[in-house]
């Protein structure tokens, strides 16, 4: 099942997000080897990240979100989890 994750930046999150960002992009290596990541980058106006992600349950996307590095290290203060339906492009 697909998952969007939305993580705010907190005050300090610009600053924060170039240090931890070979951490973050670590963290998300394995589920891209597995093809589990659909789309993932930061929002333009720098309020934070958007991830569409695959996971088997709303609790393992909910447990990532709050284990990513850009989360423990403050770059995140706040995440949001929802489950997502692709409908375009179609899902291969």
């Amino acid at each position: 099942m697909k998952f969007v994750i939305i993580g705010y930046d907190g005050p300090e999150g610009e600053a924060r997000r170039k240090i931890h960002r070979p951490a973050h992009l670590a963290n998300l290596k394995p589920l891209e080897k597995q093809g589990r990541v659909i789309l993932a980058g930061p929002l333009t106006d720098k309020t934070g990240s958007l991830l569409v992600l695959e996971f088997e349950t709303h609790e393992q996307a909910v447990q990532f979100a709050h284990n990513d590095p850009y989360m423990v290290h403050g770059v995140f203060e706040r995440i949001e989890v929802h489950p997502f339906m692709q409908v375009l492009p179609r899902p291969v």
